[in-house]
């Protein structure tokens, strides 16, 4: 999963040396010396992001998705960045190769923009236009540009909601306090479970037909696949101006969006998380059944403590709730 998010980010525009794999294990050294086994469930391939020939950046310890967050942050410090882009690590990121409607036109033509530009482009853009700006999103967060002097004035990401709706806390705060949040459009960012069968895909090896297949059964339903595989390949054929690599890359855009639907439907968004099951024995080894449990528990008292903190049971804290920065623990409860 984690290969084939920085394989796409590559294969979209974006150079290996400006990306940062941020290895959050908490397994201290193991990877980097090579001493977990392939389906240990917090395995990281060293060797294979070297060769990428990205940044690998390790968590001193295992971190929530909130902690991490405000790592991010401590990392801007300490490398000057002035902003930053971050992602999801169960991503597929692909650029508009086939163009976009009177703004871009298809890849190898002259005008064409990679993702990475495009990315860049929001963010000049975004510098010059907006002095109050806090994020700019590309397909949610899926992928996100930051402004950490956004995140100093609201205090950071609340470390005391772990996970789940720690989001919604946060970017209702940046609101509060009057900083931006746009949408931008810089490419196809999906979100996925699955990983592609051949990464050679993601660099349009014509002998390789995008394809997934889920390792942890069940797998998608025959009839459905074929189903969806019929129409794209009529959709591709209606065409006869398209030449291989566009038709190609729009195999990849479908099979793409297959894999959000899959991971989206009846299948469970993230039981991909636990479907490693070795490891046994080895360094920093833990029960991978009972880390998810144990992740369940945790989740489910952030959403408590976000409860409490605001006197409201979901996300629309400001329209919903009427409620203001200040607001935060002191409040009574508005649902029963």
């Amino acid at each position: 999963m984690l290969l084939q998010t920085v394989v796409s980010y590559i294969t979209a525009g974006w150079p290996p040396e400006q990306i940062y794999v941020v290895e959050n294990t908490g397994m201290q050294q193991a990877n980097a010396r090579g001493q977990l086994t392939l389906q240990h469930p917090w395995y990281l391939n060293h060797t294979t992001l070297g060769r990428l020939e990205v940044n690998i950046i390790q968590t001193p310890v295992l971190l929530t998705f909130a902690q991490l967050q405000n790592f991010y942050l401590s990392l801007s410090y300490s490398h000057n960045w002035p902003y930053y882009f971050w992602s999801h690590m169960d991503v597929l990121a692909i650029a508009h190769e086939e163009g976009i409607k009177d703004r871009m036109p298809r890849a190898g033509q002259p005008g064409y923009k990679s993702l990475y530009t495009l990315c860049l482009e929001e963010l000049n853009r975004t510098v010059a236009e907006d002095p109050k700006w806090g994020t700019r999103f590309f397909a949610y967060d899926h992928l996100t540009l930051q402004n950490p002097r956004a995140l100093e004035d609201i205090g950071g990401w609340d470390a005391l909601i772990p996970y789940y709706i720690t989001d919604c806390d946060t970017y209702s705060r940046l609101l509060m306090k009057k900083w931006t949040q746009k949408d931008g459009n810089c490419g196809i960012v999906t979100d996925t479970s699955v990983a592609l069968d051949d990464l050679r895909a993601l660099y349009r090896d014509p002998t390789v037909e995008p394809s997934f297949t889920d390792p942890n059964p069940p797998p998608p339903q025959e009839e459905e696949v074929k189903e969806k595989r019929g129409g794209e390949a009529s959709r591709d054929g209606g065409e006869t101006d398209v030449d291989a690599s566009v038709a190609y890359w729009r195999r990849l855009r479908d099979i793409s969006d297959r894999m959000f639907q899959y991971k989206h439907g009846d299948r469970g968004r993230n039981t991909w998380q636990s479907g490693q099951h070795g490891g046994q024995g080895e360094p920093f080894y833990y029960d991978n059944a009972g880390f998810g449990e144990a992740l369940d528990v945790l989740t489910e008292a952030g959403k408590e403590i976000f409860r409490r903190k605001w006197g409201h049971d979901n996300c629309d804290l400001i329209a919903g709730g009427g409620l203001g920065f200040d607001d935060q623990w002191k409040v009574l409860k508005d649902f029963e």
